[in-house]
């Protein structure tokens, strides 16, 4: 869809740079000049409306040219879009315009302003030539061969309007009545401005990159999760008990602490060191000091049964000598009788 106005001074180019757009769109160019000679010449309705009008010396009413743009846009070509040459004017015909639009469901997408320089306008202008048949617009530079038409053969001719006495009269209403409307689609933000100087190409280029659609962003790819850096694990450190209020035995002198060593990795944050809960150490005493008890016990009956069998000992020793001293008297009394 391409639903545009061309806004422009008298010269700027914006009724030859909308024939190239409907040539490659295929949308037509609505000129409100236009509608009202075909009007006036087919004696339409409006048409013998408009004439009376002018005859009399009378601008064309808004409610005319309003209507002959409703007529037009309700044609089979124009159901894909228009572009607007000529009109609105002025602020308040951009009002009923966009009405009219937006009653007829093509709501107005684009305005766009030809810049051109004075001095470039006032060239343009005493220089340009069009054709009496087809409307075709040419200039004195680019004239085709034989001065007559290249679309139909018709003669060219210079507009009354654009003789050099009265294109500067031209150029200052346009200032005054055209300025409030630029502001007017500037605050819309439909407002686009075109540089409208240079070869035709380069123009008609500028236009159609205004245009254009936004070009739409690539869809953004899914962000892939990365997997969680592997943090360097500390082992759990066993701190010692707490003192416990209980009978000192020989059991509770050496509560085991084990300690383990964390795993070495550089650059990995050390973690709090987390002591288990108080049960467990006391738990640990506990069995601690019944296995030294049992111990201790076993120590002391050791001690007692060592004794016990010295003295054991010692007694069999004593009767041992005994015995061997008994033996050894009789042979001394007989080795005394000897002698």
């Amino acid at each position: 869809m391409m639903r545009i106005v061309l806004l422009g001074a008298p010269g700027s180019g914006k009724g030859t740079q909308a024939q190239r757009l409907q040539a490659k769109f295929g949308v037509p160019q609505v000129s409100s000049g236009d509608l009202l000679r075909d009007a006036v010449a087919r004696k339409t309705d409006l048409g013998v409306k408009a004439r009376a009008a002018m005859e009399a010396g009378q601008l064309v009413s808004d409610e005319i040219v309003l209507g002959l743009i409703r007529e037009r846009l309700a044609q089979p070509d124009a159901k894909n879009g228009f572009i607007l040459d000529g009109f609105p004017r002025n602020s308040e015909q951009a009002a009923t315009l966009s009405k009219l639009l937006t009653d007829i469901g093509q709501p107005l997408e684009t305005v766009l302003l030809m810049d051109v320089k004075p001095a470039s306008l006032i060239k343009r202008l005493a220089g340009r030539r069009v054709c009496k048949s087809c409307g075709k617009v040419f200039n004195i530079a680019s004239l085709p061969t034989g001065g007559a038409c290249d679309n139909c053969g018709g003669e060219l001719y210079q507009r009354p309007d654009d003789k050099e006495a009265v294109i500067a009269k031209r150029l200052e209403v346009y200032q005054s009545q055209t300025k409030p409307l630029i502001e007017h689609y500037k605050n819309l933000g439909l407002l686009k401005v075109i540089k409208g100087e240079g070869e035709f190409e380069q123009i008609t280029a500028r236009m159609e990159a205004a245009i254009a659609p936004p070009k739409q962003k690539p869809a953004d790819k899914p962000i892939k999760a990365k997997p969680p850096k592997k943090v360097a694990t500390m082992k759990e450190t066993v701190l010692p008990p707490e003192p416990i209020e209980e009978p000192a035995t020989p059991a509770a002198e050496a509560v085991p602490v084990v300690k383990k060593v964390a795993k070495k990795k550089k650059a990995a944050p050390k973690k709090k060191v987390v002591a288990k809960s108080k049960a467990a150490p006391v738990k640990a005493a506990k069995k601690a000091a019944k296995k030294a008890a049992k111990k201790a016990v076993k120590k002391k009956a050791a001690k007692k049964a060592v004794k016990k069998a010295v003295k054991k000992a010692g007694k069999k020793a004593v009767k041992k000598l005994a015995k061997k001293s008994a033996k050894k008297a009789p042979a001394k009394k007989k080795a005394a009788k000897k002698k």
